[in-house]
């Protein structure tokens, strides 16, 4: 590897889904303990690295998914100077960001698009942080960073920083699931503040969620986001219809539902400017391997 890359392209950024969320309690600090296993899908956003030598960070916007530009010191401009002030990098880096994932969708986009820039700024930057160190940083930055940093598949709990890789088979590989974004997001601030949040479930049992993984638990937040957004409801809907059995991601608006292969969904039914795909699982962030193979 040269002592310094002039550039990384083709960076993935991969969403997330909770299988299931649960709200164990809170810490006398005000955040909430939860318990929950994180998949990774292929729903991803692309993001490309430039060396810039004058030590500033700029971004620019390619594909906003939300019709909109992110906000100027958004969570990969955050994660870029994070690390140049822990390791004194002098180096800077234009930031080229291909967005896909939805915005406030609970599919964990931003703080994806944080982990790729701080593995790829590391690599980029020959700054040479081990994953201890570069996790640090991400839980400054947001609960679900070090997830992704991590980059395989979790039972993640705590505050978000406890993260469990699950062994091989637990989860079947390729697993497809059909997630619909509604056009309106969720705000996390507003469906943690409720005060009819659900904040005492019981520990979940990982030898019970491995007996059938795509139905068990619940997500605690969405009895929360279907009050605050009625689209959320119809979203459920929609799936519900088809025979599937959805639930909300997270504490955005996206909802999902396991699906076989090849499924077959009546697009006609989804409203102007809502998303829908068919996502696959992922068993490992694809940027380990990009990287390791360099």
């Amino acid at each position: 590897m040269k002592a310094v890359l002039k550039e990384l392209r083709d960076l993935p950024a991969p969403a997330k889904l909770n299988l299931f969320l649960h709200i164990t309690g809170r810490r006398s600090d005000g955040y909430h303990l939860i318990e929950s296993v994180f998949q990774l899908i292929d729903w991803q956003d692309t993001i490309h690295l430039s060396l810039r030598e004058d030590g500033q960070i700029s971004r620019e916007d390619w594909l906003p998914s939300s019709g909109a530009p992110l906000p100027e010191d958004d969570l990969c401009t955050r994660a870029a100077k994070a690390l140049q002030l822990a390791t004194g990098c002098a180096l800077g880096a234009h930031i080229q960001l291909e967005k896909r994932i939805p915005t406030q969708a609970g599919m964990g986009g931003g703080s994806s698009d944080a982990a790729t820039c701080l593995l790829g700024l590391n690599r980029l930057w020959n700054a040479r942080l081990p994953l201890s160190k570069l996790e640090q940083i991400a839980l400054d930055l947001g609960a679900d960073v070090p997830f992704f940093l991590r980059g395989r598949n979790a039972w993640v709990s705590g505050i978000g920083e406890l993260i469990e890789p699950l062994p091989a088979g637990r989860l079947k590989a390729d697993q497809h699931f059909l997630v619909i974004k509604p056009e309106n997001g969720l705000s996390t601030p507003a469906i943690f503040g409720s005060t009819t949040l659900k904040r005492d479930t019981p520990h979940a049992i990982i030898l019970v969620f491995a007996e059938n993984p795509y139905d068990y638990g619940c997500n605690d937040l969405q009895p929360v986001g279907e009050l605050i957004e009625p689209q959320v409801r119809q979203a459920l809907g929609m799936l519900e219809k088809q025979g599937l059995k959805p639930r909300m991601t997270g504490s955005g608006s996206a909802v999902f539902a396991p699906c076989p292969a090849g499924f077959q969904f009546d697009t006609s039914a989804i409203p102007a400017n809502w998303q829908q795909r068919v996502c696959k699982s992922l068993d490992v962030h694809p940027l380990i391997e990009l990287l390791a193979n360099e």
